[in-house]
């Protein structure tokens, strides 16, 4: 009776193996990743002038590509306004009567590419050109007015650019009374081959610097993995997983892409407000008021993420790479 006594004793204080829940397991799963996140970060910081130098190359390779989209979205938002802004002048013919321009008026008036039109007669003409050109006294001694009469024809929104524009210039040259059709659309279609042509080589050097960053991460972390390679043969000597190894290593690659990425929009923020009261002192000159566009919350968040997504797939690849060659002897 004693014996059985003492039996149960034993079994009431020894360790009772109890099954973890689902949701148990999964916690515990989250707090060991939220624990290598964290130490990783502490990891990157035992050597702070190496990891400075390398964020800050990083930053620089990353904020070129993100200069550059900038120059070109306010180079495009440029280039729109001066091809809404465009306007159509078109010379009469000199015998033409005041009533025939008058029924001319009105028949544009009626397209549903024009918004408006302004008639500029004769001698306004005359009068506009004596205030410009300086020459009013020399131009008095003409027997006649050498300037034809002016309509100035507004298109409408639809065909305020390149393509509507042409369109509308061929319908309004086949008016009988007009002599000539001025519209200043061909440098408008220069300047955005010139832009077309500035994207692809904008696209070409992001190319090359997304690709520098994928080999300063993965060499990064292949220093890291042969620095730390007594330590991971003993882990792997007691048990731990590749998976378990690795995990610390892809965080510290996704690191450096966030710290990157966040130096690279700092540098591409402080650029553009540098580069801001020139711009503004050249539009000045042209009497245009422009305020530079800077990144977006949507572009500043991709650009980051972006970053943060390189320096974990370089680090994958250095650590599939380096980190399953080490094996304990």
């Amino acid at each position: 009776m004693a014996n059985q006594t003492d039996y149960k004793k034993v079994l009431s204080s020894s360790p009772r193996i109890t099954k973890v829940s689902f949701f148990g397991r999964v916690g515990a799963v989250i707090r060991q990743h939220f624990q290598q996140i964290f130490s990783s970060f502490t990891e990157l910081w035992k050597t702070p002038f190496a990891t400075l130098m390398t964020i800050l190359v990083l930053g620089v390779a990353l904020s070129l590509p993100s200069v550059f989209h900038v120059l070109y979205k306010n180079a495009e938002r440029v280039s729109a306004q001066w091809d809404s802004a465009s306007e159509i002048s078109l010379f009469l013919k000199k015998d033409i009567s005041e009533p025939r321009v008058q029924v001319l008026i009105n028949k544009l008036s009626m397209y549903d590419d024009i918004d408006s039109v302004t008639y500029i007669s004769r001698h306004q003409a005359l009068e506009e050109f004596k205030e410009m050109s300086g020459f009013s006294k020399a131009l008095n001694y003409l027997d006649e007015n050498p300037l034809p009469a002016v309509l100035v024809v507004t298109p409408a929104k639809q065909a305020m650019n390149t393509a509507g524009s042409k369109l509308l210039v061929a319908k309004l040259k086949r008016e009988q009374d007009i002599d000539l059709v001025r519209v200043d659309v061909d440098w408008i279609e220069k300047l955005q081959a010139i832009l077309s042509l500035v994207v692809d080589i904008v696209i070409g050097i992001a190319i090359l610097l997304l690709l520098s960053v994928l080999l300063i991460v993965s060499n990064t972390i292949r220093l890291n993995i042969l620095n730390q390679r007594p330590e991971i043969e003993v882990m792997k000597l007691v048990g731990a997983t590749n998976s378990f190894i690795q995990r610390p290593f892809l965080y510290v690659g996704a690191w450096y892409g966030l710290l990157g990425g966040t130096i690279a929009w700092f540098l591409t923020f402080s650029l553009v407000q540098w580069l801001q009261s020139g711009v503004m002192d050249l539009m000045g000159l042209y009497q245009v008021q422009f305020q530079i566009s800077l990144m977006s919350f949507a572009e500043s968040a991709i650009m980051i993420a972006v970053a943060t997504f390189l320096g974990f797939i370089a680090s994958y690849i250095s650590v599939k790479q380096y980190l399953v060659r080490i094996e304990p002897k």
